[in-house]
């Protein structure tokens, strides 16, 4: 199969996790710049890294790059790329686009005339001055930065982040894409427990739930290229067929997760359903000042209000408090806590061993890490019925 350029959007912050996935995945032609991970690869690989990757935004094809100072070189450079190879005469491909610190600053005006010179390409090879874009769907972006136009066409369709479990919505989500990035920057593995005391509609235990019974996040729902002619359907199930034989289904984790409000909780329990990991995850409704939990190791991973569910400052530096008092009960545990709020070291009272700028939405966040001692060798983890404590 022919090599391919793909970009693998990501978070900015996340880029090196992101890479990581596509290097798991076998693709070792990687370049990391900012907010993407490019990599070059064959067909499957856009079917295996949609199916696959846990932290990436979209996995994008880049059709071309050059230097665009004016609308003619704009015009001329996508002129140049091979569209007809991928877009069939039926094709609907709207443009869209983004400017940063270009010449070419009008967004407008630039998706315009991509879209033109895309049309007089595609003119050239179908002999045709009309196309009724009533066929699959290729979404095209023209990205300039500092006078250098990247173009791409999108295979994902939805966000990567839209497993197809979270069907409903708590106030202040953490998106799932951030969830399992969260997970990939802890120290947590299948075989300790994870707690999150904040878990709200579920997102983080359920992406610890995936990770550890090895389930490809994006089995359970379809991309804008499953309906392309270029990519054989057969790719498309070996590569389902494959993420369906490597699901580890023998394993059984502890994972569990409380919150204050009984409606998210009902709520979290409805996605873990969906998201295929009934009797893996334990929730339960419970007050972070009433958490408590018997294994001497454990990790908890968490997302806790800073100004989103509580809009009054004192509420949450009492609620901060109350975290630090219980996790000061678990001295052998880790911690990572991910929070807008500026203060939350000097109220939890110790520095973090390391933070993270992370971006939660277009929240600026800190992800603060707090690493407690390694298990001992003959250490061994009880069932999930004994971990909560009323």
């Amino acid at each position: 199969m022919a090599k391919i350029d793909l970009i693998a959007t990501a978070t900015f912050g996340l880029e090196a996790i992101v890479a990581r996935e596509v290097q798991k995945l076998g693709y070792s032609d990687i370049k990391i710049e900012n907010a993407r991970v490019n990599f070059t690869a064959d067909e499957s690989a856009i079917c295996r890294s949609n199916l696959w990757l846990r932290s990436a935004d979209r996995v994008l094809i880049k059709v071309g790059e050059f230097e665009a100072r004016s609308f003619e070189e704009l015009f001329e450079g996508t002129k140049a790329l091979p569209w007809p190879d991928w877009l069939p005469e039926n094709a609907c491909f709207p443009v869209e686009g983004k400017s940063v610190n270009s010449k070419l600053f009008s967004v407008p005006d630039c998706q315009g005339i991509v879209k033109k010179a895309i049309v007089e390409k595609m003119k050239q090879r179908y002999h045709v001055n009309w196309f009724t874009e009533t066929g699959p769907k290729y979404t095209i972006e023209v990205a300039l930065l500092k006078d250098i136009a990247t173009v791409t066409i999108d295979t994902s369709g939805a966000g990567l982040h839209k497993r197809g479990y979270r069907k409903l919505t708590s106030q202040a989500p953490v998106k799932e894409t951030l969830a399992a990035a969260m997970i990939a920057l802890s120290f947590w593995n299948p075989d300790r427990v994870l707690l999150d005391p904040f878990c709200g509609s579920g997102t983080i235990p359920i992406e610890a739930g995936l990770i550890g019974l090895n389930m490809a996040p994006g089995l359970q729902r379809e991309f804008a290229a499953e309906q392309w002619p270029q990519i054989s359907p057969l790719l498309w199930q070996q590569a389902r067929e494959e993420a369906t034989d490597s699901v580890k289904r023998d394993v059984k984790l502890r994972i569990s997760g409380t919150d204050i409000d009984s409606e998210v909780i009902s709520m979290a329990r409805y996605h873990v359903k969906l998201a295929g990991l009934e009797g893996q995850i334990h929730l339960q409704r419970l007050p972070v000042a009433e958490l408590r939990n018997r294994h001497k190791y454990g990790c908890i991973i968490c997302n806790p209000p800073y100004g989103e569910r509580l809009n009054n400052l004192p509420e949450i530096e009492k609620l901060y408090l109350e975290t630090k008092n219980v996790f000061n009960l678990l001295d052998t545990w880790s911690f990572y806590i991910l929070t807008a709020y500026p203060g939350f070291e000097r109220i939890f009272g110790r520095r973090a061993d390391r933070r993270r700028k992370l971006y939660n939405g277009r929240i600026e966040c800190q992800y603060y890490q707090y690493y407690g001692p390694k298990p001992d060798q003959n250490y061994r983890i009880n069932r999930i019925d004994d971990d909560l404590q009323d």
